[in-house]
């Protein structure tokens, strides 16, 4: 998931990452060299323009790093070529792919669909494996850009580790505990605790509100917490025998049954609307979901919301990006350049700060600005520290080139539940239709 970049301009912020701040030194120390010989597009006097394309909001703007790597290199400007929804982007990525011609020096490219790349595409990019140092991220990450040949395609961006943001005066109303490690201690043993806490909610909940906003959302966060998805390692769906799908299936219709879940669909009007009249009291939360929460609920609900840790002692991960350097590329070499500065841990500690998304590069997990990060909108939640022991329990799952299919299709029919009153088996067999048609 990317967060989507406003219009109209109204900015989705981060909730006001409070940090001890970056120093202009700490950036200038990761600054690259001028142009290379091998390039082909620079200009009679050695300047080149790098054109990147990306999605939804990936912070760079924010952070002031184009910029900023301007500055260190002033033969060379950065221009950001941004879609709003990474589902208009990607259809024209591929077809850029597929032509030969139109693609930018630099393309970024979502988590679920990194496998189809990998798979079908990975002889379109240059190989970073030389280049970014793939040891510096967590593990899972470098290999899902990896192809089979040991090129990696792609440098991780950002990871969505998950927490739990939660409303604290709903809670304090319903008679539950509102710090964080009273709560976290209350869902320790699994989403299955989660539920139990929601039955707690509902006994004693202030009127017109609900446990959680989505059952699909926490659906996606058991999968998610799991090695065992959608795929198998030959790459064959099994998403009908997974067990974590078949769990996380089962936890969704249970919420629905016993009203714990508003059925929203996240992101939507309905859903922005919630959190704005404070009728959720809580919503599954990747890093990036603070944005969301903050921008949404707005400045009369600051202080009301709090993070802590996801349940159960296993994370799990909801979104990231790669950055990739296609091979047809006038600039190629000044593209990786670009590439490893915007993935080198200060940088992305620049844009974790500036919008929220977590840091893929474990680098940068040590820095001030995000080992000390705290989000005052949520009562000051420590979410580096969060976050960051999120991401270490997170495990290696196996992805597969239909992924946001899958489960965009599985999240509908779970809102059918919650919205329609379907039944399970009725939401499961529509759920299999539509992904047996999309799969083949």
């Amino acid at each position: 998931m990317r967060i989507t970049r406003s219009v109209a301009g109204r900015r989705l912020r981060a909730g006001y990452v409070a940090t001890t701040g970056l120093t202009v030194t700490a950036l200038l120390l990761t600054g690259c060299g001028g142009s290379s010989d091998s390039d082909k597009g620079a200009d009679a006097d050695g300047n080149i323009t790098l054109t990147v394309a990306d999605f939804g909001q990936f912070g760079y703007k924010e952070a002031g790093l184009f910029e900023k790597y301007h500055e260190l290199n002033p033969k060379i400007t950065v221009k950001e070529d941004t879609t709003a929804e990474e589902k208009n982007y990607y259809p024209k990525l591929l077809q850029q792919l597929n032509s030969g011609s139109g693609l930018a020096d630099v393309q970024g490219i979502e988590v679920g669909r990194i496998k189809e790349i990998v798979d079908t595409k990975a002889d379109s990019f240059a190989d970073l494996s030389k280049t970014i140092g793939v040891d510096e991220w967590v593990s899972w990450k470098a290999k899902q850009a990896t192809a089979p040949s040991g090129a990696v395609i792609g440098a991780g961006t950002d990871i969505g580790p998950m927490s739990l943001c939660y409303n604290r005066e709903l809670f304090e109303k319903a008679g539950l505990p509102t710090d964080r490690a009273e709560v976290a201690k209350l869902t320790e043993g699994g989403w299955e605790n989660f539920l139990a806490l929601g039955e707690q909610y509902k006994k004693k909940a202030p009127e017109g509100t609900y446990f959680m906003d989505s059952a699909s959302a926490m659906f996606n966060a058991v999968v998610s917490s799991s090695p065992e998805q959608y795929y198998d390692a030959s790459g064959k769906p099994i998403y009908e025998k997974s067990a974590s799908v078949e769990k996380g299936w089962k936890l969704a219709a249970e919420a629905a049954s016993k009203k714990l879940t508003q059925g929203l669909a996240q992101f939507e009007d309905q859903w922005q609307a919630a959190l704005r009249k404070s009728t959720v009291a809580t919503v599954v939360c990747p890093a990036w979901m603070a944005g969301q929460i903050s921008t949404y609920a707005g400045d009369a609900n600051k202080g009301k919301w709090d993070i802590t840790s996801a349940p159960g002692n296993t994370s799990a991960n909801w979104g990231g990006s790669f950055l990739a350097v296609p091979k047809s590329g006038k600039n190629v070499a000044e593209a990786t350049k670009l590439v490893k500065w915007l993935t080198a841990p200060e940088q992305q500690a620049a844009v974790f700060k500036a919008i929220g998304v977590f840091p893929s590069n474990q680098g940068a997990y040590d820095l001030p600005d995000v080992k000390n990060a705290t989000l005052p909108y949520f009562n000051d939640a420590p979410i580096g520290q969060i976050y960051a022991d999120g991401a270490k329990s997170i495990p290696e799952a196996v992805l597969g080139p239909k992924d946001g299919v899958i489960k965009d299709s599985i999240s509908t029919q779970i809102n059918n539940m919650e919205q329609r009153g379907t039944s399970p088996d009725d939401a499961w067999d529509a759920a299999v239709r539509t992904i047996d048609k999309a799969i083949g």
